[in-house]
Protein backbone atom coordinates (compact mmCIF):
# COMPACT_ATOMS: atom_id res chain seq x y z
CA UNK A 1 0.00 0.00 0.00
CA UNK A 2 1.21 3.36 -0.68
CA UNK A 3 1.89 5.86 1.62
CA UNK A 4 -0.93 7.97 -0.17
CA UNK A 5 -3.78 5.84 0.79
CA UNK A 6 -2.67 3.90 3.87
CA UNK A 7 -4.65 3.59 6.60
CA UNK A 8 -3.97 6.30 9.91
CA UNK A 9 -4.91 5.30 12.73
CA UNK A 10 -6.60 7.49 15.46
CA UNK A 11 -7.42 8.42 18.82
CA UNK A 12 -10.11 11.21 19.31
CA UNK A 13 -9.31 12.91 22.83
CA UNK A 14 -12.78 14.55 23.75
CA UNK A 15 -16.08 13.13 23.24
CA UNK A 16 -17.92 17.00 23.15
CA UNK A 17 -19.64 18.29 21.05
CA UNK A 18 -17.37 18.89 18.17
CA UNK A 19 -15.48 15.90 19.06
CA UNK A 20 -18.88 14.04 17.98
CA UNK A 21 -18.60 15.86 14.81
CA UNK A 22 -14.87 14.46 13.78
CA UNK A 23 -16.27 10.94 14.79
CA UNK A 24 -18.72 10.87 12.30
CA UNK A 25 -16.69 12.22 9.54
CA UNK A 26 -14.11 10.05 10.82
CA UNK A 27 -16.02 6.74 10.89
CA UNK A 28 -17.38 7.00 7.63
CA UNK A 29 -14.06 7.69 5.66
CA UNK A 30 -11.82 4.95 3.81
CA UNK A 31 -8.39 4.04 4.90
CA UNK A 32 -9.16 5.45 9.02
CA UNK A 33 -9.23 3.46 12.01
CA UNK A 34 -10.67 4.76 15.09
CA UNK A 35 -9.11 2.70 17.47
CA UNK A 36 -9.27 5.16 20.72
CA UNK A 37 -11.89 7.17 21.77
CA UNK A 38 -10.98 8.84 25.23
CA UNK A 39 -13.14 11.02 27.46
CA UNK A 40 -13.16 11.16 31.48
CA UNK A 41 -17.03 10.30 31.42
CA UNK A 42 -16.82 7.45 29.06
CA UNK A 43 -18.85 4.30 30.53
CA UNK A 44 -19.52 1.18 29.22
CA UNK A 45 -22.70 1.79 27.41
CA UNK A 46 -20.52 3.86 24.89
CA UNK A 47 -19.57 0.72 23.08
CA UNK A 48 -23.08 0.75 21.94
CA UNK A 49 -22.75 4.44 20.55
CA UNK A 50 -19.42 3.87 18.53
CA UNK A 51 -19.62 -0.05 17.82
CA UNK A 52 -16.56 0.70 15.15
CA UNK A 53 -13.84 2.05 17.68
CA UNK A 54 -11.76 -1.00 19.60
CA UNK A 55 -11.13 0.90 22.64
CA UNK A 56 -12.97 3.64 24.45
CA UNK A 57 -11.35 4.82 27.72
CA UNK A 58 -11.02 7.58 30.60
CA UNK A 59 -7.44 7.88 30.20
CA UNK A 60 -6.11 9.35 26.85
CA UNK A 61 -2.56 8.53 27.87
CA UNK A 62 -3.35 5.11 27.25
CA UNK A 63 -3.65 6.16 23.77
CA UNK A 64 -0.70 8.07 23.61
CA UNK A 65 1.60 4.58 24.79
CA UNK A 66 -0.14 2.79 21.76
CA UNK A 67 2.43 2.44 18.89
CA UNK A 68 -0.01 1.80 16.67
CA UNK A 69 -1.65 5.06 17.13
CA UNK A 70 -0.51 7.81 14.39
CA UNK A 71 -2.51 10.75 15.55
CA UNK A 72 -4.66 12.44 17.98
CA UNK A 73 -7.45 14.33 17.86
CA UNK A 74 -7.66 16.96 20.89
CA UNK A 75 -11.44 18.49 21.00
CA UNK A 76 -11.07 18.75 24.84
CA UNK A 77 -11.62 22.05 26.99
CA UNK A 78 -9.37 24.64 25.86
CA UNK A 79 -6.84 24.80 29.06
CA UNK A 80 -5.96 22.04 28.43
CA UNK A 81 -4.69 21.54 24.84
CA UNK A 82 -1.04 23.15 25.78
CA UNK A 83 -0.67 19.70 28.33
CA UNK A 84 -2.11 17.41 25.91
CA UNK A 85 -0.44 18.36 22.58
CA UNK A 86 2.71 18.40 24.66
CA UNK A 87 2.45 15.18 25.66
CA UNK A 88 1.22 14.01 22.46
CA UNK A 89 4.18 15.38 20.41
CA UNK A 90 6.33 13.48 23.68
CA UNK A 91 4.76 10.41 22.19
CA UNK A 92 5.54 11.00 18.34
CA UNK A 93 2.11 11.58 17.33
CA UNK A 94 0.74 14.18 15.04
CA UNK A 95 -2.04 16.19 16.18
CA UNK A 96 -5.16 17.91 15.32
CA UNK A 97 -6.08 20.53 18.01
CA UNK A 98 -9.48 22.55 17.71
CA UNK A 99 -9.06 26.32 18.45
CA UNK A 100 -7.92 28.50 20.11
CA UNK A 101 -4.54 26.24 20.76
CA UNK A 102 -4.46 27.63 24.30
CA UNK A 103 -5.46 30.32 26.99
CA UNK A 104 -2.43 30.68 28.67
CA UNK A 105 0.60 32.13 26.99
CA UNK A 106 3.43 30.29 28.32
CA UNK A 107 1.80 27.01 28.23
CA UNK A 108 1.39 27.12 24.46
CA UNK A 109 4.61 28.41 23.76
CA UNK A 110 6.02 25.76 25.50
CA UNK A 111 3.73 23.22 23.55
CA UNK A 112 4.48 25.23 20.29
CA UNK A 113 8.48 24.67 21.05
CA UNK A 114 7.78 20.68 21.98
CA UNK A 115 6.02 20.18 18.29
CA UNK A 116 9.21 22.03 16.78
CA UNK A 117 11.39 19.65 18.48
CA UNK A 118 9.97 16.18 18.19
CA UNK A 119 8.88 17.35 14.22
CA UNK A 120 5.20 15.91 14.90
CA UNK A 121 2.25 17.56 12.46
CA UNK A 122 0.27 19.89 14.26
CA UNK A 123 -2.98 21.24 12.79
CA UNK A 124 -5.46 23.65 14.32
CA UNK A 125 -8.93 23.56 13.75
CA UNK A 126 -10.04 26.50 11.64
CA UNK A 127 -12.74 25.09 9.80
CA UNK A 128 -13.83 27.57 7.82
CA UNK A 129 -10.33 27.77 5.50
CA UNK A 130 -11.98 24.83 4.34
CA UNK A 131 -15.11 26.20 2.46
CA UNK A 132 -15.43 25.77 -0.76
CA UNK A 133 -16.44 29.27 -0.99
CA UNK A 134 -14.59 31.14 0.61
CA UNK A 135 -11.71 28.87 -1.39
CA UNK A 136 -12.81 30.83 -4.31
CA UNK A 137 -12.23 33.83 -2.98
CA UNK A 138 -8.72 32.77 -2.33
CA UNK A 139 -8.53 31.03 -5.91
CA UNK A 140 -9.53 34.77 -7.64
CA UNK A 141 -6.57 36.75 -5.32
CA UNK A 142 -3.86 34.30 -5.82
CA UNK A 143 -4.39 34.52 -10.02
CA UNK A 144 -4.79 38.18 -9.56
CA UNK A 145 -7.91 38.20 -10.44
CA UNK A 146 -8.48 40.82 -7.94
CA UNK A 147 -5.56 43.44 -8.70
CA UNK A 148 -4.25 45.26 -5.54
CA UNK A 149 -5.87 44.28 -2.35
CA UNK A 150 -8.15 47.31 -0.76
CA UNK A 151 -10.79 46.22 1.19
CA UNK A 152 -11.38 43.29 3.36
CA UNK A 153 -14.96 42.67 5.05
CA UNK A 154 -16.16 40.01 6.85
CA UNK A 155 -19.70 39.68 8.71
CA UNK A 156 -20.01 36.61 11.30
CA UNK A 157 -23.42 36.72 13.36
CA UNK A 158 -24.57 34.19 15.37
CA UNK A 159 -28.23 33.36 15.25
CA UNK A 160 -28.13 32.78 18.99
CA UNK A 161 -26.17 33.33 22.45
CA UNK A 162 -24.50 30.57 24.32
CA UNK A 163 -25.07 29.90 27.56
CA UNK A 164 -24.16 32.02 30.22
CA UNK A 165 -21.84 29.20 31.28
CA UNK A 166 -20.41 29.07 28.17
CA UNK A 167 -19.67 32.63 27.98
CA UNK A 168 -18.05 31.93 31.58
CA UNK A 169 -15.45 29.43 30.04
CA UNK A 170 -15.04 30.67 26.50
CA UNK A 171 -12.44 33.44 27.05
CA UNK A 172 -14.48 35.90 25.82
CA UNK A 173 -16.15 36.64 22.10
CA UNK A 174 -12.67 37.44 20.84
CA UNK A 175 -10.71 34.18 21.84
CA UNK A 176 -14.25 32.30 20.87
CA UNK A 177 -16.34 33.55 18.37
CA UNK A 178 -14.10 36.08 16.41
CA UNK A 179 -11.02 34.68 16.41
CA UNK A 180 -12.52 32.62 13.55
CA UNK A 181 -12.68 35.75 11.77
CA UNK A 182 -9.47 36.83 12.35
CA UNK A 183 -7.83 33.87 11.08
CA UNK A 184 -9.74 34.18 7.90
CA UNK A 185 -8.72 37.42 7.57
CA UNK A 186 -5.24 36.17 7.55
CA UNK A 187 -5.71 33.35 5.26
CA UNK A 188 -8.36 35.14 2.89
CA UNK A 189 -5.92 38.08 1.86
CA UNK A 190 -2.73 36.17 2.74
CA UNK A 191 -1.38 39.46 4.44
CA UNK A 192 -0.50 40.07 8.18
CA UNK A 193 -2.76 42.24 10.47
CA UNK A 194 -0.36 45.59 11.77
CA UNK A 195 -3.14 46.99 14.05
CA UNK A 196 -6.79 46.33 15.16
CA UNK A 197 -9.05 48.84 16.90
CA UNK A 198 -12.46 47.77 18.76
CA UNK A 199 -15.42 49.78 18.96
CA UNK A 200 -17.80 47.15 21.15
CA UNK A 201 -21.00 46.76 23.25
CA UNK A 202 -23.72 44.74 25.01
CA UNK A 203 -26.92 44.61 22.82
CA UNK A 204 -27.98 41.28 23.16
CA UNK A 205 -27.93 40.54 26.84
CA UNK A 206 -27.67 42.00 29.71
CA UNK A 207 -25.98 39.67 31.72
CA UNK A 208 -22.80 38.74 28.86
CA UNK A 209 -22.29 42.09 30.15
CA UNK A 210 -22.33 41.27 33.85
CA UNK A 211 -19.68 38.39 32.94
CA UNK A 212 -17.07 41.09 31.67
CA UNK A 213 -17.31 40.25 27.74
CA UNK A 214 -19.25 41.68 24.97
CA UNK A 215 -21.89 40.46 22.41
CA UNK A 216 -21.60 42.88 19.87
CA UNK A 217 -18.45 43.83 18.00
CA UNK A 218 -16.89 46.14 15.13
CA UNK A 219 -13.20 45.38 14.43
CA UNK A 220 -11.24 47.47 12.52
CA UNK A 221 -7.94 45.80 10.80
CA UNK A 222 -5.32 47.57 9.37
CA UNK A 223 -3.38 45.29 7.08
CA UNK A 224 1.05 45.56 7.19
CA UNK A 225 0.50 46.06 3.65
CA UNK A 226 -1.88 49.28 3.87
CA UNK A 227 -5.11 47.34 3.05
CA UNK A 228 -7.94 48.15 4.82
CA UNK A 229 -10.53 45.43 6.63
CA UNK A 230 -13.34 45.56 8.66
CA UNK A 231 -15.35 42.37 10.40
CA UNK A 232 -18.31 42.89 12.57
CA UNK A 233 -19.72 40.60 14.90
CA UNK A 234 -23.16 40.08 16.83
CA UNK A 235 -24.26 37.26 19.28
CA UNK A 236 -27.44 37.30 17.84
CA UNK A 237 -28.73 37.57 14.55
CA UNK A 238 -32.81 36.90 14.42
CA UNK A 239 -32.62 35.39 10.62
CA UNK A 240 -29.69 32.36 11.57
CA UNK A 241 -26.42 31.91 10.80
CA UNK A 242 -24.47 35.15 9.18
CA UNK A 243 -21.53 34.05 7.41
CA UNK A 244 -20.38 36.42 4.41
CA UNK A 245 -16.98 37.39 3.35
CA UNK A 246 -16.01 40.31 0.17
CA UNK A 247 -12.45 40.85 -0.70
CA UNK A 248 -12.16 44.11 -2.93
CA UNK A 249 -9.30 45.11 -5.25
CA UNK A 250 -7.90 47.46 -7.72
CA UNK A 251 -9.32 45.08 -10.74
CA UNK A 252 -12.19 43.29 -8.63
CA UNK A 253 -14.12 42.16 -5.91
CA UNK A 254 -14.90 38.46 -4.77
CA UNK A 255 -17.54 37.63 -2.36
CA UNK A 256 -19.32 34.95 -0.62
CA UNK A 257 -22.76 35.10 0.48
CA UNK A 258 -24.61 33.08 3.04
CA UNK A 259 -25.34 29.42 2.26
CA UNK A 260 -29.19 28.48 1.97
CA UNK A 261 -31.02 25.27 2.69
CA UNK A 262 -32.36 25.68 -1.43
CA UNK A 263 -31.68 28.43 -3.84
CA UNK A 264 -35.46 28.05 -4.30
CA UNK A 265 -36.93 31.73 -4.62
CA UNK A 266 -40.55 32.65 -4.76
CA UNK A 267 -42.10 36.04 -6.35
CA UNK A 268 -45.82 37.04 -5.32
CA UNK A 269 -47.49 40.40 -5.99
CA UNK A 270 -46.65 40.85 -2.11
CA UNK A 271 -42.96 39.60 -2.06
CA UNK A 272 -40.32 38.40 -3.24
CA UNK A 273 -38.66 35.48 -0.61
CA UNK A 274 -35.94 32.56 -0.57
CA UNK A 275 -34.77 30.68 2.35
CA UNK A 276 -32.77 31.97 5.26
CA UNK A 277 -29.71 31.42 6.20
CA UNK A 278 -28.56 27.79 7.62
CA UNK A 279 -29.21 27.91 11.52
CA UNK A 280 -26.14 26.94 13.02
CA UNK A 281 -22.26 26.54 12.16
CA UNK A 282 -22.82 21.85 12.16
CA UNK A 283 -25.32 23.21 9.41
CA UNK A 284 -23.08 25.56 7.93
CA UNK A 285 -19.68 24.10 7.56
CA UNK A 286 -20.83 20.50 7.71
CA UNK A 287 -18.70 20.08 4.27
CA UNK A 288 -15.77 21.99 5.73
CA UNK A 289 -15.47 19.97 8.61
CA UNK A 290 -15.10 16.84 7.02
CA UNK A 291 -12.69 18.23 3.86
CA UNK A 292 -10.36 19.88 7.28
CA UNK A 293 -9.94 16.83 8.82
CA UNK A 294 -8.93 15.08 5.21
CA UNK A 295 -6.50 17.43 4.62
CA UNK A 296 -4.91 16.36 8.23
CA UNK A 297 -5.16 12.81 7.42
CA UNK A 298 -3.38 13.76 4.04
CA UNK A 299 -1.01 15.58 5.80
CA UNK A 300 -0.19 12.58 7.44
CA UNK A 301 0.46 10.17 4.67
CA UNK A 302 2.86 12.78 3.66
CA UNK A 303 0.51 14.02 0.47
CA UNK A 304 1.04 17.58 1.30
CA UNK A 305 1.87 20.17 4.07
CA UNK A 306 -0.19 20.73 7.08
CA UNK A 307 -2.39 23.53 5.71
CA UNK A 308 -3.41 25.33 8.74
CA UNK A 309 -0.78 25.20 11.11
CA UNK A 310 0.25 25.58 14.78
CA UNK A 311 1.40 29.20 14.06
CA UNK A 312 -1.77 29.94 12.38
CA UNK A 313 -3.74 29.34 15.56
CA UNK A 314 -1.07 31.21 17.27
CA UNK A 315 -1.17 34.61 15.28
CA UNK A 316 -5.16 34.08 15.73
CA UNK A 317 -4.94 34.55 19.35
CA UNK A 318 -2.48 37.20 19.29
CA UNK A 319 -5.19 39.21 17.12
CA UNK A 320 -7.82 37.98 19.76
CA UNK A 321 -5.48 39.38 22.35
CA UNK A 322 -5.02 42.83 20.62
CA UNK A 323 -8.72 43.01 19.62
CA UNK A 324 -9.35 42.74 23.25
CA UNK A 325 -7.10 45.16 24.62
CA UNK A 326 -8.19 47.65 22.10
CA UNK A 327 -11.63 46.66 23.68
CA UNK A 328 -10.62 48.09 27.30
CA UNK A 329 -8.39 50.74 26.13
CA UNK A 330 -10.42 52.13 23.44
CA UNK A 331 -7.15 52.40 21.21
CA UNK A 332 -5.54 50.79 18.34
CA UNK A 333 -3.28 48.41 19.41
CA UNK A 334 -0.83 46.58 17.39
CA UNK A 335 -0.62 43.04 16.75
CA UNK A 336 1.90 41.22 18.35
CA UNK A 337 3.94 38.27 16.35
CA UNK A 338 4.14 35.01 17.63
Amino acid sequence: MSKNTETVTIAIIGMNRIGKVHYQNLSSMVNVKIKYICDVVADQSWADLYPDVEKIVTDYHEALKDPDVQAVLICVPTDLHPKITMEAAQAGKDIFCEKPVGFDDDQIMQAYHTVQETGVKFATGFNRRFDKNFRRIVERRENGELGDEQILKITSRDPEPPSLDYINHSGGIFMDMTIHDFDMARYITGQEVDSVYVAGGVMVDPQIGKAGDLDTVLTTLVFKNGMLGSIDNSRKAVYGYDQRIELFGSQGMAQADNVTDTTTTYSGAQSVESDKPMFFFLERYLEAYRKEIESFLDAVRGKHEVECTFADGIKAIRLAQAAKESALTKKPVKVKDI
